[in-house]
């Protein structure tokens, strides 16, 4: 296979991936899976693959620096705690438009207020557009239900904020994928597992033992470990702009996938909210832009030649 080819092979993997997450997520709050334990669970499991593979390849100083351990926090801990609640409360759809349209939005305004990046004209734009169908969203909802927004779409917006501020943090801190993916599973296991086993409530002998270690083995291994390895091998291969661009449909078509898959339903409200906050978040006028620009490349490049 072409590079290109293996790059949209590996994109595929990604989506797969990350649009299971979002089912399987609102899947583990159907099996009755509190977020404390299937936090926990992920958590544990990434450190026991993880942990034995730094100290043989000795490769565990990194882990000693502040920013892994704040890496993990804020993208290890306090995403994952508000990620998990939010499904317990509001249906799949829902994270498509809280949660990963407002990621693009958040990530730049953290830009803004930590380092003082401006928004661009495309920030600005994707702004007015997200604004716009989550204005037309909440007229819709508040005439079918008479609520407009629940806890579940604040937790999944609070999601939303501690992964921006993550992603600032790791593009300015330039960590490698194979870093920040271990610093945020160790870390994150050394804090929130000791916390979990004194403090936090747990009910590990509720669910099926068989739907544990499938949530456990999704969320421990192809959501931290195998997805990054994919991601940043697309990456290598196909740019961050395509990677990203392409990346970014599976939460939405999660959403879809979730009438026929989880019974749940889609009403005219958050298939406007759909619309709007992927247009949004994708930004499919700069895929455009991105393709007259290689092909005013390539035709210079004849005329030289």
């Amino acid at each position: 296979m072409s590079p290109r080819s293996q790059g949209y092979v590996f994109v595929v993997m990604t989506m797969c991936i990350w649009g299971g997450f979002t089912l399987t997520a609102r899947l583990s709050a159907n099996w009755g899976i509190s977020a404390w334990d299937i936090v926990a669970l992920r958590f544990a499991l990434a450190f026991c693959i993880l942990m034995p593979i730094l100290i043989y390849k000795k490769d565990t100083a990194f882990l000693w620096k502040k920013q892994p351990f704040l890496l993990a926090m804020i993208g290890g801990v306090g995403y994952y705690l508000t990620c998990y609640s939010a499904f317990h409360y509001v249906p799949a759809a829902h994270a498509a438009i809280f949660l990963n349209g407002c990621i693009p939005l958040c990530t730049a305004v953290a830009a803004f207020l930590l380092f003082k990046e401006p928004f661009d004209k495309h920030t600005w734009l994707s702004l007015v557009i997200m604004l716009s169908a989550i204005s037309v969203m909440s007229f819709l909802m508040y005439q079918e239900t008479g609520v407009v927004f629940g806890f579940g779409d604040l937790l999944f917006f609070l999601s939303a904020v501690w992964w921006g501020i993550f992603t600032v943090l790791l593009r300015q801190w330039k960590l490698s994928a194979w870093h920040s993916m271990a610093s945020v599973a160790i870390w994150s296991a050394v804090v929130y597992i000791p916390i979990y086993l004194i403090f936090l409530p747990k009910n590990l002998s509720g669910p099926e033992p068989i739907h544990l270690l499938i949530q456990t083995l999704f969320h421990g291994v192809f959501v931290v470990i195998v997805a990054t390895i994919t991601y940043v091998e697309a990456i290598k291969r196909l740019g961050v702009f395509k990677t990203g661009s392409i990346v970014t449909l599976a939460p939405f078509m999660a959403a879809i996938l979730a009438v026929p898959l989880l019974g749940e339903s889609l009403s005219w409200a958050i298939i406007c909210g759909l619309i709007g906050m992927a247009i949004g978040a994708l930004q499919p006028w700069r895929w455009i832009m991105h393709k007259d620009s290689l092909q005013q490349q390539l035709d210079q490049q004849k005329k030289q030649s």
